[in-house]
């Protein structure tokens, strides 16, 4: 099977970037069923990623119905050790605004637990450590390369490091008490995609950060207009040309850096359950993940 180191998940025009060579387009299925689409795996700036459309090609699949599951299984498959999101959100805070850029470093689950938030269960019990639920060293290299990118540039987009990302079930559009309610509890974006792919990405070992990008300030602002899809898809239009740039730019550091932040032992002291004790069937379904704990 083809491999990359780096992989992409985020909308479907993320790989129609110039420069980007070599390109295949594959087909993998999981022990979790299949991910949202076709995986397009290319160089691009010297190295090789993998770009995936998180709602499939023209946006077919609900917030709630993402095989997340699937998604990051096929990228561990394809050999990825460095995942981005690239997703639009909702600012909850006035100096997050419209067609910025933040990388977040916390988030607060408001999702309702319809959507399976792990790979173990039926036998095998493991508890990741979640307290930095992105990685800190690709946060800052992407970070530092969407800073340099947007002032090379002079495009005039404002990058922010740091912020607590809402991630609420959808796929309606929060209510203004329910805005108001998560200005209130710490919130400072919001968005429908963060989990459970931030905790899958863990378990998988896999460093992970999102490049979120504003489109809109939901409605709990008294002088913007309320958040519609039309407003959304416009802003978020307006944010792909910049998501490439900056994926340009980052992607040589992060296939450079050294990996010292653990994200690659994160199951090694998780794995609750006596080895002896894990089904064969499971240990044999999960090898992806647990071979080189198991023996």
């Amino acid at each position: 099977m083809t491999q990359a180191q780096v992989g992409v998940i985020g909308g479907s025009g993320l790989y129609e970037i110039e420069g980007i060579s070599d390109i295949e387009r594959v087909d993998i299925d999981t022990p979790f069923g299949r991910p949202s689409d076709q995986i397009v795996v290319g160089t691009l700036s010297g190295v090789r990623v993998a770009f995936l459309p998180r709602h499939g090609r023209g946006h077919r699949i609900s917030p709630s119905e993402l095989p997340a599951q699937a998604n990051v299984w096929a990228m561990k498959m394809l050999g990825v050790t460095h995942l981005l999101s690239i997703s639009a959100v909702g600012s909850l805070r006035e100096e997050f605004r419209p067609r910025d850029i933040v990388i977040p470093d916390q988030i607060l689950d408001r999702t309702k637990g319809v959507r399976p938030a792990t790979f173990f269960g039926n036998g095998v019990v493991v508890h990741i450590a979640f307290a930095e639920p992105y990685c800190p060293e690709l946060r800052q290299i992407v970070f530092e390369a969407a800073s340099q990118t947007a002032a090379a540039q002079e495009i005039g987009v404002r990058v922010h490091n740091g912020g607590t990302m809402v991630v609420m079930e959808g796929p309606q559009f929060s209510t203004k008490a329910e805005s108001y309610f998560h200005r209130q509890i710490g919130g400072d974006l919001i968005g429908m995609t963060a989990l459970p792919e931030a905790k899958l990405a863990r378990e998988a070992e896999l460093c992970y950060t999102t490049v979120a990008m504003v489109t809109d300030y939901d409605c709990w602002h008294e002088s913007e207009e309320s958040v519609t899809v039309e407003m959304v898809v416009q802003n978020l239009l307006a944010n792909v040309d910049v998501a490439k740039r900056i994926l340009k730019t980052a992607l040589p550091r992060i296939a450079s850096a050294p990996r010292a932040c653990g994200c690659d032992r994160a199951l090694a002291d998780a794995i609750i359950t006596a080895r002896e004790a894990i089904p064969p069937e499971r240990a044999k379904t999960l090898k992806l993940l647990l071979g080189k704990y198991l023996g």
